[in-house]
């Protein structure tokens, strides 16, 4: 599949220019912006956040009943999603006061048997929320100095940052869109995603930099090895979406694993963003940065 893939990709970069090229990730880039920025400004946040963050609690009841039900049964509280898994039934509910979440812990623990409870105090979430941006901030701006001091030069280190930087917002829009929150998993799934952008991109600077021959053929070599990767990455993460989402189909007494479910679905998105980003945007501005300075040696 991966070869298929790669030779029509190969055959599209070759004819296209570096404008045509460019044009496709940037407009999906501007997009994810855009979307990005409707959130914030109807949220406060880019993403939605999660429990983790915005503070709340978690009940999971062992149950036959549906979720609708549940919802209905729960609805004079702050629920915010209700799902099933399996034979039982997960409910989250947003930050309340004190009286009313010890009412609403009474009145699960007296009906229902087998009861799992989780809470997040709003100025807990809102202490994590800050370390988790930290964290992305500082492993984003540890990336840029790795790359710069890697290339020492300045255009092709750009692209590299620029390309990574395009696929986490493309990846947290796609979250947005989806319904997925921001939370403990999909934070370190952001993180991850920084560092698989990083390689397939350094594969292809240090190809079309450091190798003899034509510009083209070095993007064509880096392309077959950086498609595999990526495509053998995608393989083990779809089979890993596919078993925490959706195992509880196969036995009543697996459930979903939620966590895993939003890791593996964000990275999907992310590394396909990165496949577009790689070998259209980082691919064009390569190849622009080659010829040209080439150009300008011969005029030398």
């Amino acid at each position: 599949m991966d070869v298929g893939l790669t030779e029509r990709l190969d055959s599209f970069v070759r004819s296209h220019s570096n404008r045509q090229l460019i044009a496709i990730p940037l407009a999906v880039f501007l997009v994810a912006m855009i979307i990005l920025g409707i959130t914030f400004a109807s949220s406060g946040a880019p993403v939605k956040l999660g429990m983790e963050f915005e503070g709340g609690t978690l009940i999971s009841v062992a149950s036959q009943d549906t979720a609708e039900s549940f919802e209905q049964k729960y609805a004079d509280y702050p629920i915010v999603d209700v799902r099933e898994a399996g034979e039982r039934v997960v409910m989250q509910f947003g930050p309340m006061s004190n009286e009313q979440q010890g009412e609403l812990v009474r009145e699960v623990t007296s009906t229902y048997s087998g009861v799992e409870i989780k809470q997040v105090g709003p100025l807990y979430g809102a202490n994590l929320q800050q370390q988790a941006i930290k964290a992305v901030i500082i492993s984003f701006i540890g990336m840029a100095i790795v790359v710069f001091l890697i290339f020492k030069t300045f255009v092709p280190s750009l692209a590299v940052v620029v390309s990574a930087f395009s696929d986490i917002m493309i990846a947290a829009a796609f979250m947005n869109i989806t319904g997925i929150e921001l939370s403990l998993g999909t934070v370190a799934a952001l993180l991850m995603l920084i560092g698989y952008s990083v390689d397939s991109d350094i594969l292809l600077t240090t190809r079309v930099l450091k190798r003899r021959g034509t510009p083209q053929e070095n993007i064509s070599n880096a392309m077959h090895t950086g498609i595999t990767m990526t495509s053998t990455t995608l393989a083990a993460l779809v089979v890993m979406y596919l078993v925490s989402t959706y195992s509880y189909l196969l036995s009543s007494s697996l459930s979903q694993i939620t966590l895993l479910s939003d890791i593996s679905i964000v990275l999907i998105f992310g590394l396909l963003a990165d496949l577009m980003n790689t070998w259209l945007l980082n691919t064009s501005i390569l190849r622009w940065h080659v010829t040209s300075k080439t150009s300008r040696g011969r005029k030398a």
